[in-house]
């Protein structure tokens, strides 16, 4: 699967156009704070955001955790219209408000020609299990809260995303572990070559809570449970006539995504040097161009990329995970949110390359090339 991202569609016109797509703008909910430019200082600086935990409220296996601090849903979005809100629903929702705050109003004058593309896990496990739980042990007649129930779905966040912000384009929700970030990618660059969107606001989200915690505790093996992270990260992708059209500098260009199976653990890191070469070759960059690689964090990850680079060539790599712990669904997300800032300090020349990569667990492999 790629998603190069030169052939696009112009919405709503039927006629074919040739253009890249860039990122022009992005913002971060994360545990360093609620805006971009402290995940970009955070990420920058090394520095660490795990923490203990309050057992009273993150109960749960895990001892350390990296949570946005203080955060609620009626204190990131005021009371209306968040007594039902559930964790990464209003992850989500703020995450993409900081990112049309620093877009300004202009970008959503036409909302059915922006689209919203958001990357979870299950949505929220905490609202899915609790539902449950209260249809088994509530009173009757009730048993539950009908009020609750969108919670229960995967594209409640997306959804509410979308309605908050009045974005009536195409709303997608996609989920793909630890790969979901780079799936979102490219999912974004097929939905805008189609011609079905002007511009994709695309994002991610995942929540700390005590149902996901005890999944991950017993989906991880043991001596190999990394502490847990939350938050979201988001972005504007678009075609650089529209963005030139707007007054917005691109912060990046999107080269392509591609993804990969492999079938036993083993084969993971032969199977993520592959599909590295194969994006290389397809986008037409010199690897000698890599500059930046921000890995996931799993085991013959980085060795794997090396070997698809030129012997002696030592990138700039960029570790999120020992800093944000594991954001499950949200990880690639923040990778690449890694990219924008670096790229956003300027810190990411013209025709100087980034990859961002990943193995999953569940037998995946995926990158995404990013270039100044």
């Amino acid at each position: 699967m790629t998603a190069t991202g030169v052939a696009s569609r112009a919405a709503g016109t039927g006629a074919p156009a040739t253009d890249e797509l860039v990122f022009t703008a992005w913002s971060s909910v994360s545990p360093y704070g609620m805006e971009a430019a402290a995940y970009a200082e955070g990420i920058g600086s090394a520095s660490g955001a795990l923490a203990d935990l309050d057992p009273e409220a993150f109960p749960g296996p895990y001892r350390q955790g990296a949570v946005v601090p203080e955060f609620t849903a009626a204190g990131a979005l005021g009371k209306k219209g968040t007594r039902t809100m559930d964790r990464v629903t209003a992850l989500a929702v703020s995450t993409f408000g900081h990112l049309l705050d620093e877009c300004g109003p202009a970008l959503v004058e036409r909302p059915e020609s922006v689209a919203l593309v958001l990357g979870t896990g299950s949505g929220s496990v905490q609202s899915i299990m609790d539902f449950t739980r209260d249809s088994l042990t509530g009173d009757r007649p009730y048993l539950v809260d009908p009020a609750r129930f969108p919670n229960t779905v995967m594209n409640r966040a997306a959804g509410q995303s979308a309605i908050w912000h009045g974005i009536k384009g195409p709303n997608t929700t996609v989920a793909g572990g630890w790969l979901t970030g780079l799936l979102v990618l490219g999912y974004a660059g097929r939905l805008h070559r189609g011609g079905h969107c002007e511009r994709v606001l695309c994002g991610v989200a995942e929540e700390y809570s005590e149902q996901r915690a005890w999944l991950e505790w017993h989906a991880a093996e043991e001596g190999t449970r990394p502490p847990l992270g939350e938050g979201g990260a988001a972005w504007l992708l678009e075609s650089a006539e529209a963005a030139r059209d707007a007054g917005r500098t691109p912060l990046a260009r999107l080269l392509g995504t591609r993804f990969r199976a492999y079938h036993r653990p083993d084969e993971a890191a032969d199977a993520l040097t592959t599909c590295v070469r194969a994006l290389l070759d397809e986008a037409g960059a010199d690897p000698d161009d890599v500059r930046l690689v921000v890995p996931l964090g799993t085991a013959g990850e980085e060795d794997a990329v090396r070997r698809a680079l030129p012997a002696g060539r030592e990138p700039e790599w960029i570790r999120c995970r020992p800093l944000l712990g594991d954001t499950s669904a949200a990880a690639t997300g923040f990778q690449t949110a890694a990219v924008l800032a670096r790229a956003a300090g300027g810190g990411l020349p013209a025709g100087q390359l980034a990859l961002v990569t990943g193995i999953d667990r569940d037998g995946t492999v995926g990158c995404a090339l990013l270039s100044g």
